[in-house]
């Protein structure tokens, strides 16, 4: 597939009918975006035609921006050093492809490179959004869309995404997002209640003492492979992962908790990993409905922090299925709302001042062996992106080749069945096939 770049070109967000507010502002970012990955993400939707043209869907854009400002503005620090958003309304990128085939000769799009030429590149990026926009000869439209994760998680991207929609089809947008990222203080006296080094933070020590010998290494060896479950065969592993029905005192565990524990088990039964080696999952736990009092779902930025259930290799595999789930469940329960209390006391007194400490969370690792990360997004209204020809019939990740690292989606049949990406080893996928739909 070759892909001809027709224009490139920054958008800026429009305000009708007011006056533009002031640009030299800035918004400090707060203790759950400095935590978090600092990089770009990439999309990719895929609409069958008719599609609205480009300047509608450029035009939404400029009116989704006016209320999401922080996307069309720039990274830095203030005069102080700290990391701030500046509301300078640079704008951001867009780009207008084409490509001499129809969209079914690629079918069916599956994770690999060729991803990679429907979005903008992701290195050395000014911008904080950039988005593509590429015809095929068919009439078909694929949408490929990058965004700063230090600006919003993915909760709060996807709500941008349902309004750019919204505002293409000119609708209002609403709900319109809660931007104030200094609603996260720190108690007085501040407590820490809980461990912090080694789970959200490191010492940045280690990192120069231990340097990253992965990057680059292995990305060749590494295949992202697209697994289907279906909603018969998640009811059934929901079934197998929960307790006895006739005890009172146990729940059924989720079907997220369910299938995160048959990944983690299948995965490092295909690894070959010693029985005595220890091997953790991190899963992204959102923090608006945990947090007392709660925090709206419009609120724009991050708030996520990480369960990290962990197991010795010998005791996941040896134990049935049960066993996994319930770490699982447990580890994320316990990410609860004295949890983050603790988290923004501990980040503003001690990492950010007395310690000399960095995030955890990067994406600069091609090998995650012996452990494993999810990233869920089963709960976000991705399909909900429409510019006016509806909704579209491919959402997925781009290609993203860390070993170990897991996207878990809906399915876009709409049946209630999910779409896993899982990167592995070339040398471990036979495996991990042979088992993956084993409930044995």
């Amino acid at each position: 597939m070759k892909v001809r770049i027709e224009s490139t070109r920054t958008v800026k967000p429009i305000y009708e009918g007011n006056c533009p507010p002031p640009t030299s502002h800035c918004i400090p970012l707060s203790v759950f975006d400095k935590v978090t990955y600092n990089t770009h993400i990439a999309v990719i939707y895929a609409y069958r035609p008719p599609t609205p043209m480009n300047a509608t869907i450029e035009l939404g854009l400029q009116r989704a921006l006016s209320e999401y400002r922080e996307w069309a503005g720039r990274l830095g620090e203030d005069e102080k050093g700290d990391p701030v958003i500046f509301l300078n309304d640079k704008g951001v990128k867009l780009v207008e492809a084409s490509v001499d085939c129809k969209l079914d000769q690629l079918m069916p799009l599956k994770p690999s490179p060729v991803l990679l030429s429907l979005h903008p590149s992701l290195k050395d990026v000014e911008e904080l959004v950039q988005v593509q926009l590429t015809r095929f000869s068919c009439g078909s439209l694929v949408v490929g869309f990058t965004a700063h994760h230090l600006v919003a998680d993915g909760h709060s991207t996807s709500n941008f995404l349902v309004s750019w929609g919204k505002a293409s089809r000119g609708l209002d947008m609403n709900p319109l997002p809660l931007c104030d990222r200094t609603i996260f203080s720190p108690r007085k006296p501040p407590h820490f209640d809980f461990e912090h080094r080694g789970v959200e933070f490191k010492s940045k020590k280690l990192v120069k003492d231990f340097p990253n010998i992965y990057i680059d290494n292995f990305v060749d060896d590494i295949i992202v492979h697209k697994v289907h479950f279906t909603l018969e065969f998640l009811s059934k592993l929901k079934a197998r992962a929960s307790p006895p029905s006739n005890n009172l005192q146990n729940k059924t565990y989720s079907t997220f908790e369910s299938l995160v524990a048959h990944l983690w088990r299948a995965i490092t039964k295909a690894r070959g990993l010693g029985g005595f080696e220890k091997t953790h999952v991190r899963i992204s736990v959102n923090g608006r409905m945990r947090m007392n009092p709660r925090v709206p779902n419009e609120y724009f930025g991050n708030l996520v922090l990480w369960a990290f259930p962990s197991a010795r290799v010998k005791d996941l595999l040896r134990e049935p299925l049960p066993y996994a789930a319930k770490l699982i469940h447990e580890a994320i329960a316990k990410v609860n709302n004295s949890y983050f209390k603790s988290f923004i006391d501990f980040a503003t007194h001690k990492a950010g001042k007395e310690e000399d400490l960095v995030p955890t969370a990067e994406m600069s690792k091609s090998v995650l062996c012996p452990n494993l990360e999810v990233d869920s997004w089963l709960r976000f209204p991705f399909y909900d992106l429409d510019f006016g020809g509806g909704s579209p019939y491919i959402f997925m990740p781009s290609y993203f080749p860390t070993e170990g690292m897991m996207f878990l989606l809906p399915s876009f049949i709409g049946d209630g069945s999910i779409d896993a990406f899982i990167p592995l080893f070339q040398d471990n996928l036979a495996t991990f096939k042979e088992i993956i739909y084993s409930l044995d």
